[in-house]
């Protein structure tokens, strides 16, 4: 079953979820004890719209550095939240006129145009834009798409080939992409330095920037093959920095520094049709047992070879949960199941018991 069917069942016969935890347990035990009973290697990062309320590592880094343990420090690759990133740059020039969500996307790339309808902007933030996706790309000896590795990259691959737009969602890097590249046109500036000026400045983010096929200081230690694949995701998946940065974007967001609350409703308008879809995340409402009433939840998670992200907002309650894992393997869960790592951990949060 399709992962946004499951979704809207889960959520539509409001699935009962296990019994909070003691309120009496400190934060950090408490997200110690479900890191460990996960068997979890990581940074978890957990705070309010003022103060954090936990920053702690579990395990150590592993092969690479196997004497490590983790810092608040250290760099990740954001994977995925980047296209959240790129969902709000997109806000802001729709806040400030000029991008139109339903609007024909040639108008702004012109590179887009040809005999097939291109898709609306709307459509490319949202995986529906009929674009040539790069899992498709011929596999390596690895069974990896070469997009990624070292194949045919970039804009003009994505745009080789193309089917018409509309209809249900298939998740693509290719959207973002195209997406960075409209960016450019409709400001102006390369991608990189419209992130600096509309995003990095204003929030005053210390070590996020995009990776640019070099080792960067400070980054939790990836294989070789990692430098120089990482930077191929483009504005899809390039960003990179610490926790406490993609905690300062979150406030940035929520407290309406980088959009007017409208531009912010937009992006967070999630689209039950379309598994609970927003813009550029999923947004969502389950009921969890020990809150009053359902958590609405805006959920953005990435992965890239060995590592994975989450990154969850609980607008309502002004709650953060970041959590980085240089572990492929390791199972996240999904919260809607009422189980799992990021369940336990949003219980833990949002929902102990008073």
């Amino acid at each position: 079953m399709r992962r946004g069917r499951l979704l809207l069942l889960l959520i539509g016969l409001g699935l009962a979820l296990p019994r909070a935890a003691s309120a009496d347990v400190p934060i950090d035990k408490a997200i110690s004890r479900i890191a460990a009973s996960a068997q979890f290697d990581g940074w978890v990062l957990v705070a309010d719209r003022n103060r954090i309320l936990s920053e702690q590592g579990a395990g150590t880094i592993g092969p690479l550095a196997p004497d490590e343990r983790f810092t608040a420090k250290q760099i990740w690759p954001w994977a995925s939240v980047t296209k959240q990133v790129v969902a709000t740059m997109v806000m802001q020039q729709v806040a400030e006129g000029r991008i139109d969500l339903d609007r024909n996307a040639a108008d702004y790339l012109p590179a887009l145009a040809g005999p097939i309808a291109p898709p609306t902007v709307r459509q490319l933030l949202q995986h529906r834009a009929g674009l040539r996706n790069p899992d498709d790309s011929p596999k390596d000896a690895r069974g990896t798409p070469s997009f990624y590795w070292g194949g045919p990259t970039g804009l003009d691959w994505c745009l080789g080939g193309r089917a018409a737009a509309g209809g249900d969602w298939r998740y693509n890097n290719c959207d973002y992409i195209v997406l960075g590249a409209l960016l450019e046109k409709v400001a102006g500036t390369p991608f990189d330095t419209l992130f600096r000026q509309k995003i990095a400045r204003p929030v005053k983010l210390r070590s996020a920037a995009m990776l640019e096929g070099k080792a960067v200081a400070g980054m939790v230690p990836a294989a070789p093959a990692y430098i120089i694949a990482l930077p191929r995701y483009g504005s899809a998946g390039a960003l990179a920095g610490t926790a406490r940065d993609m905690l300062a974007f979150d406030r940035a967001l929520l407290n309406g520094k980088l959009l007017p609350a409208k531009a912010r409703d937009t992006l967070w308008a999630g689209d039950p049709a379309l598994g609970y879809m927003a813009l550029g995340q999923w947004v969502f409402s389950v009921p969890v047992k020990g809150c009053k009433a359902p958590v609405r939840i805006v959920e953005r998670r990435g992965g890239i070879g060995d590592f994975q992200v989450r990154n969850l907002i609980l607008p309502d309650l002004g709650l953060f949960v970041i959590a980085f894992t240089n572990r492929e393997t390791f199972d996240f869960g999904e919260i809607w199941t009422g189980k799992g790592f990021s369940h336990d951990l949003l219980q833990q949060v949002a929902c102990t018991e008073t």
